[in-house]
């Protein structure tokens, strides 16, 4: 019992250290992205125009980024938020080749007066 309270207090040190050791700035529990997205300076799904305009011009950039397989599943999956012909782009991506190939997609939709690339490129 002893022995099984040692290692599970091990584990938890560990889980707590590791992401600060290897420059993790958000622990896997994403309590410092949420408390980011939360302050109002970001923008998140829920600042998505509803003019007919801006959705269809976020629909164009999803269908450019699902229908490009040499793409990652993270890149498939970026936030694409759409105000006044604004489209801004959020989430993780695995390199820079891949968050300028993103970015360059929304650019060609029609309707896109700018695109706010915000992705990050994750260490993996």
């Amino acid at each position: 019992m002893k022995r099984a309270a040692i290692s599970a207090s091990l584990l938890l040190a560990f889980a707590v250290w590791a992401p600060r050791a290897w420059g993790d700035p958000y622990p896997a529990d994403n309590t410092g992205k949420n408390m980011r997205d939360r302050s109002g300076d970001t923008l998140t799904s829920g600042d998505q125009s509803e003019n007919a305009r801006d959705l269809t011009i976020t629909q164009n950039v999803r269908q450019a980024l699902v229908a490009d397989d040499s793409l990652s599943t993270n890149a498939h999956n970026v936030k694409v938020i759409t105000v006044d012909g604004v489209v801004t782009l959020r989430g993780p991506v695995s390199s820079a080749q891949e968050k300028a190939k993103v970015s360059a997609a929304a650019e060609r939709i029609a309707g896109v007066k700018r695109v706010d690339n915000q992705l990050e490129i994750t260490n993996q």
